[in-house]
């Protein structure tokens, strides 16, 4: 069960990164992040309302405070990240931020088994090799190099961090915490960003509200895809969740080439294949 939840985790994280990869090539990236994480909020806190889960607050709640503050800003780095250069190219190397879950859980003194070990070197560095040795202007990929290393890491205390909240229960809860956080944060940068600015024209509000059921979806892609990384944590291994959950840039990179036709090289075609043994070889751990 827990293979199966975090590589559910990593189908829908792949699928909200696409999503919202696609639509900060035309939208300011932090719009992008505020309203997907709207429209997830108010999905969540109707949910939480009806099932009675205000009822399961506790002072865990601190860390999905902490992950709603991290949050924006891994995602407006790796969303800038996606903008900037292939998504083939830059999701993949977002997997390095699985360091952190990895590392909180050998600190809380798992240790995985041989076959797990193999698993996880296996699946790492075939998402690492999906990245590809692709090589664009030399400032496009050192700023894009930079903003998805920041995301990674950010990413991976996101998912330490809920999963830690959620460890007593209340995941609904955490969840909603999280985007509540994440709001807020996200519109304090966004009025930030337009102080000194005129103000008088609506901006991409238009834009984005045309574009509502597909800002819905990614948010509750996000959303989903921390819930079951976080049910997978609790399940099993923290680190062999950890691994799983972060093969989400395969999801990335194959829908940037199904939809995109963004080009893959024969490396991350290697990188993929050796992600799906890495995974297989978990499985079977």
């Amino acid at each position: 069960m827990t293979v199966l939840l975090a590589l559910s985790a990593s189908l829908l994280t792949g699928l909200a990164d696409f999503g919202g990869g696609v639509l900060t090539r035309r939208l300011p990236a932090l719009a992008v992040v505020v309203a997907s994480q709207a429209a997830a909020a108010a999905v969540l806190l109707l949910a939480v309302l009806a099932t009675g889960g205000w009822t399961e607050a506790s002072p865990a709640l601190w860390y999905a405070v902490a992950a709603g503050v991290i949050g924006p800003f891994a995602m407006l780095a790796f969303y800038r990240a996606l903008a900037l250069g292939p998504m083939g190219v830059v999701s993949p190397l977002a997997t390095v931020g699985v360091v952190v879950p990895v590392g909180v859980g050998l600190a809380l003194g798992e240790r995985p088994g041989p076959g797990q070990l193999a698993g996880i070197a296996v699946a790492v560095a075939g998402v690492v090799l999906a990245g590809g040795p692709e090589r664009g202007g030399p400032s496009a990929a050192r700023t894009a190099l930079l903003l998805t290393l920041a995301a990674a890491f950010g990413f991976g205390a996101t998912m330490a961090l809920v999963s830690h909240a959620s460890a007593g229960g209340g995941l609904l809860l955490v969840l909603c915490v999280q985007r509540l956080v994440n709001i807020v944060v996200g519109a304090a940068a966004l009025l930030v960003g337009r102080r000194g600015t005129d103000t008088s024209s609506a901006g991409p509000l238009p834009e984005l509200r045309a574009r509502l059921p597909l800002l819905t979806g990614i948010g509750l892609a996000d959303a989903a895809g921390n819930a079951t990384y976080a049910m997978a944590s609790h399940g099993g291994s923290a680190a062999v969740a950890a691994v799983l959950a972060s093969l989400y840039p395969v999801v990335t990179a194959l829908l940037a080439r199904g939809v995109l036709k963004e080009r893959l090289r024969p490396v991350q075609v290697v990188g993929a294949g050796l992600a799906v043994a890495g995974t297989l070889l978990l499985a079977a751990a």
